[in-house]
């Protein structure tokens, strides 16, 4: 498992937050100068489903969540340091018992 980054350097910080689920979810987009995106943000305790339109890598930063991916059975947890990958035009529900998750969402393709 790859070592999930501290900071990222040169980059655009788009200011105006995603907010979704009533602010319980919130994000921030970071743009790369090669095009690429990523999100930072926080998951507050509930369960929420996403959609996703482009795969996406989502690395646990600090905390910890329950993910079930669209079309599978199982729910895995994830924790600090672990991350997991959301096929595109797919979705999954993730649930935050307690405290707060943060993560990098990385989109791919």
């Amino acid at each position: 498992m790859s070592t999930i980054a501290t900071e990222f350097r040169g980059v655009t910080a788009v200011t105006k937050a995603n907010v979704y689920f009533d602010g319980k979810v919130v994000s921030h987009s970071i743009l790369f100068a090669d095009g690429s995106k990523k999100t930072l943000g926080l998951i507050y305790p509930g369960k929420y489903h996403f959609g996703t339109d482009k795969a996406e890598l989502m690395e646990i930063v600090a905390g910890a969540c329950s993910v079930k991916i669209d079309g599978q059975s199982a729910v895995t947890d994830y924790a600090a340091g672990q991350a997991f990958n959301v096929p595109a035009k797919s979705g999954f529900d993730i649930e935050v018992k307690n405290g707060i998750c943060e993560y990098i969402c990385s989109f791919i393709g």
